[in-house]
């Protein structure tokens, strides 16, 4: 009896390996979190064969940018990307193509989102998302329901996750699960989440979102060079929106790489040919100018969980190689 249990789980397990979920959708941060280390100074050009390679590919939704205040990021300081203007969009992508939808991301407390965000009919945006620390909950609430009722998708990626009290995430989450929001996104901001933390974080976020009717996301950091592995233990636990870029193109150490994950998921919608031909041609001469990708000092910062930024500052000094120093810097600080 036993090994007829084994046998059928076995059964089940390869079903599931050679098919896919056809809920799951893909979500391209390319450009919006890649110009978090240039400031958002995207080359029109590099933006429009990014767009193109996704719509090739089949990927579901493309992050373009922020949307952020202009009274607290000052123009002359930020590319267009900052603030994702209606025009700016249209004037990229014209007639957009069907299959692919365009999304902004609103942080809470730095987004004029009243004014700045436009009713669903007046606009070129189909999703906004909305990013929160913990204690700015009531805000982002508020954001998600003013980009609701103008008639946006809407999703709320809560960050650094892996520094909140387990009662704190839960008060969260309750409160998120009472709000209009479509999708609430496991973000680990500081990469240093593991497989099996990943796994249960998961668990309890659909505890949360499933009964209300609403879906749960994964947006991971690679600094421990488990991005990738921890977005396929999200979906495998159940998590439909997955977060991804060209390349793992991100802040610091970057993201899940999209064309790994593509490959995973076995649906024939995704192609990886047009991604790979947009990684030739653009996304490699962008890495030599912005450095991204695991390095050792984001893996220590990864470990001890904190933000990778003194890693990043690390790295841009002359005393990079000198990794030991680093490492008894942060120790001291912790």
């Amino acid at each position: 009896m036993e090994e007829k249990i084994a046998s059928q789980q076995l059964d089940k397990n390869i079903k599931g390996w050679i098919g896919y979920r056809p809920r799951i959708k893909v979500f391209d941060c390319t450009i919006r979190d890649g110009g978090l280390m240039n400031d958002h100074k995207f080359d029109v050009k590099i933006v429009r064969s990014v767009y193109d390679a996704l719509v090739a590919g089949g990927i579901d939704y493309m992050e373009v940018g922020y949307k952020s205040s202009k009274k607290i990021f000052t123009t002359d300081k930020f590319g267009s990307w900052k603030y994702s203007d209606e025009e700016e969009i249209r004037k990229l992508f014209g007639e957009r193509e069907a299959g692919i939808k365009i999304s902004v991301m609103a942080d809470a407390e730095r987004t004029d989102y009243r004014t700045d965000i436009l009713t669903k009919s007046e606009s070129a945006i189909d999703m906004i998302r909305v990013a929160t620390y913990i204690h700015q909950i009531p805000t982002a609430l508020d954001m998600i329901k003013d980009a609701h009722d103008k008639g946006y998708e809407t999703t709320v990626n809560l960050m650094a996750i892996s520094t909140v009290p387990e009662n704190e995430i839960d008060a969260a989450l309750e409160a998120l699960a009472g709000s209009e929001v479509e999708v609430i996104y496991l973000v680990d901001s500081f990469g240093s989440l593991y497989l099996e933390q990943v796994q249960n974080l998961t668990r309890k976020y659909l505890s949360y979102a499933e009964p209300a009717g609403k879906q749960v996301g994964i947006h991971a950091h690679n600094n421990t060079q488990l991005a990738y592995a921890n977005t396929i233990t999200a979906l495998i636990e159940g998590a439909n929106f997955l977060d991804a870029t060209l390349d793992g193109m991100g802040r610091g150490a970057g993201n899940c790489a999209l064309e790994l994950l593509i490959g995973f998921l076995h649906n024939p919608k995704f192609h990886v040919r047009p991604l790979l031909k947009c990684l030739q041609e653009n996304i490699y001469r962008l890495k030599t100018e912005l450095n991204w990708g695991y390095q050792i000092p984001y893996m220590i910062t990864g470990q001890l969980n904190q933000h990778p930024r003194a890693a990043i500052n690390f790295l841009k000094s002359d005393k990079r190689e000198n990794l030991v120093d680093f490492y008894d810097q942060i120790i001291e600080e912790q």
